[in-house]
């Protein structure tokens, strides 16, 4: 049996440069290397641990990834404008790793994180790219889901300060509309 991996899992000597190659076949020091990797101060570390991200996840299991590796990226969010595009994108694809559909709004917190990220050219990419994850998410989350999880995501980002936010959450009520029972949809039409 695997040993359980930790997103804090650090091998006793960590490396100056993470080697990846080894990752897909579930070696333990490559694993940790992506881990490590995640927590770097080099972007280039970062980004790259990001591409990797599905295979840590694979190796840590479902609920492993819900409970522990989908808040650390939540709270690990920086400000690094690549960072940001790149995990708005991964998170979009995220849901085999979480268990599938039935758990698919765990990522939506670290998302609406994302859309909701002050605005710059940069910031407003991975707004646009964390509004299409999101909505990526809702194909394959049920009305339960959506009314809530979502609404209550899309009634935040609404009422948010910065514009991003609220343009943000613009981009979701097409998506969440045709999820919800009549009486939400009248809510979303009166804003």
């Amino acid at each position: 049996m695997a040993e359980q991996m930790s997103v804090d899992t650090v091998p006793p000597t960590a490396p100056v440069h993470y080697d990846f190659q080894d990752a897909q076949s579930g070696d333990l020091g490559a694993l940790a290397a992506i881990a490590d990797a995640m927590k770097s101060d080099s972007l280039a570390d970062r980004l790259e641990s990001l591409k990797r991200l599905g295979v840590l996840a694979l190796a840590m299991g479902e609920e492993r990834t819900r409970e522990e590796l989908v808040p650390f990226l939540d709270e690990s969010i920086d400000d690094e404008d690549e960072l940001l595009l790149s995990l708005a994108e991964v998170l979009g694809d995220f849901v085999q790793y979480v268990g599938g559909p039935k758990y698919a709004y765990v990522l939506l917190r670290p998302l609406e994180n994302l859309a909701a990220a002050e605005e710059t050219i940069v910031r407003e990419k991975a707004s646009t790219l964390a509004v299409e994850s999101i909505n990526k998410l809702v194909d394959v989350m049920d009305q339960p889901q959506v009314e809530e999880y979502l609404i209550p995501c899309i009634a935040r980002l609404s009422s948010g300060e910065w514009f991003t936010s609220r343009s943000s959450a613009a981009g979701l009520y097409a998506a969440a509309y045709g999820k919800v029972t009549d009486a939400i949809q009248s809510k979303l039409r009166a804003g």
